[in-house]
């Protein structure tokens, strides 16, 4: 994936070891891109992998089957749920 072509006004820093430093250096070299278009791309890559992680999840027909059943269910009355939630918890 590659970065967004909007107009880059924020600035980000970041520390790095030495060892660490090169090792981008080298990766971005043999991708014919400098370190920072390296990074915004691995970087927007990770963010954009990890966030679809939470926004979906895939089910087979099975399992899609299962959970409309589960979600077309009556409500079930939960006393010690109810109990639980209406009770200060330790931190107040």
């Amino acid at each position: 994936m590659s970065t967004l072509n909007l107009s880059k006004t924020e600035r980000i820093d970041v520390r790095a070891s030495t060892p660490v430093k090169q090792l981008l250096q080298e990766a971005a070299r043999a991708c014919h891109k400098n370190v920072s278009e390296f990074l915004l791309d691995a970087g927007v890559t990770a963010a954009a992998q990890t966030l679809a992680d939470r926004r979906q999840f895939v089910l087979d027909d099975t399992q899609w089957q299962a959970f409309q059943e589960a979600l077309d269910r009556p409500v079930q009355s939960k006393p010690r749920l109810k109990k639980l939630l209406r009770e200060p918890g330790v931190l107040g």
